[in-house]
């Protein structure tokens, strides 16, 4: 498994670029600190790779001063992402997570170089009440939606992959 490459975390509002987009806050509100940091990993798909990763944004979240109902949400999110990708991806292939903080908002990113493009399955017609599989992309969904956030799938270079954006005023 790689290790992280992580920009520093301490910019202020005063660093931010003059392209910045101006704040949402209402008046009154202080606006989220314009804070930047970046977080990456490659690892191989493998069961074991999951609570490592899970550790390591656990870290990062961490030093980022990222409020425990969030992070919890996103170390959810790990455990169920990288599981799919464990499940799912190609043998032989790569997982890639990224951890983003820019502007009040948080976006985990797990990648794969599978083919396939990951979907929500519809509850009422697909899951199977009985069956131990099939819920985590929903569950990840409804707790990002719960936060104030989403749930994007995306295709790019590297392959599918699924985001979460988390505001964190």
């Amino acid at each position: 498994m790689s290790t992280t490459a992580t920009l520093p975390a301490g910019a202020s509002a005063a660093d931010a670029p003059a392209s910045a987009p101006a704040s949402d806050a209402p008046a009154g509100v202080p606006a989220a600190p314009r804070v930047r940091g970046f977080a990456y990993w490659l690892a191989e798909p493998a069961p074991a790779a999951v609570p490592l990763l899970r550790k390591r944004v656990r870290a990062v979240l961490a030093g980022w001063a990222v409020r425990a109902e969030v992070a919890d949400v996103l170390l959810l999110a790990v455990s169920e992402l990288a599981g799919n990708v464990v499940q799912h991806a190609a043998a032989g292939g790569r997982m890639r997570i990224g951890l983003a903080f820019d502007g009040g908002w948080l976006r985990l990113e797990v990648a794969d170089q599978g083919a396939g493009s990951p979907r929500l399955p519809n509850p009422a017609e697909e899951v199977d009440p009985d069956s131990e599989n099939g819920r985590g992309l929903l569950i990840v969904q409804l707790l990002a939606v719960e936060a104030g956030g989403e749930l994007r799938f995306l295709a790019g270079e590297f392959g599918a992959s699924v985001c979460v954006l988390l505001p964190v005023a």
